[in-house]
């Protein structure tokens, strides 16, 4: 069963979306929230698997409170608005997924199993817009080559498939590993690089690959199976 916390400003949309999600055999509402520093409070308390978070709240918004609920919670943020500022503010912050209050029943409740499956989700209206723009803005320092030559052949591997946007059912059929052993991969590449969220992750590769940047062999440490170690991120 997956734990879902709402939090939204708006009583009549939070009372929609648990309608929604209520209905799903495999879904849960833990909690409701109407301010940001309520979702915070509520998701440090019940440990939901899943914050569905508006951006626009009272007392804190909704980016604040996902930059301090990431790092214990997935966090889907849900908003009225595609802004760039919006967009980029809640990836930076470690959102694992960004949609707009326009999808339909059937992919929200899609949208919070992806995410609570350890994968990251974009609407796909600001998909596009956002892999052209994100290489153009200004960004904070990024973990370097030195960081990613840490990182085990099998985990440069899979760090390579999280670039191209493959889930980790799609990450374990390519390299012939369990789905298990994909999501232990991706948590480790994360604590490695210092990164929130997946979806930060998986910039980072493409990036990565767009620079032509080939990590160094590794040690051999964590390969699952023949033909690893190349420390190619275009790899695989």
């Amino acid at each position: 069963m997956i734990g879902v916390l709402v939090a939204d400003d708006q009583a009549a949309v939070r009372a929609g979306l648990v309608l929604i999600l209520g209905a799903a055999p495999d879904v849960r509402v833990v909690g409701e929230a109407g301010d940001g520093e309520r979702a915070v409070e509520l998701a440090r308390e019940l440990r939901p698997d899943v914050v569905l978070m508006d951006v626009r709240m009272p007392r804190l918004d909704g980016i604040s409170a996902t930059r301090q609920i990431a790092g214990f919670a997935d966090v889907l943020v849900l908003t009225t608005f595609d802004l760039d500022e919006y967009v980029f503010g809640a990836l930076r912050a470690g959102a694992a997924g960004f949609l707009l209050k326009d999808v339909d029943a059937d992919r929200l409740v899609e949208a919070v199993r992806t995410v609570a499956a350890g994968d990251g989700i974009i609407a796909p209206q600001v998909t596009r817009r956002l892999i052209g723009a994100f290489a153009a803005r200004p960004e904070p320092p990024a973990p370097g080559p030195a960081a990613v030559a840490e990182l085990t052949p099998r985990e440069r591997e899979v760090l390579a498939c999280l670039g191209e946007g493959l889930s980790n059912g799609e990450i374990a059929g390519r390299l012939s590993m369990a789905e298990t052993t994909t999501k232990t991969h991706v948590s480790r590449i994360l604590a490695k690089l210092g990164l929130r969220s997946r979806v930060q992750a998986a910039i980072l590769a493409q990036e990565l690959a767009a620079s032509g940047f080939s990590a160094p062999p590794g040690d051999g440490r964590g390969r699952d199976a023949p033909g690893t170690g190349s420390g190619d991120l275009s790899a695989g």
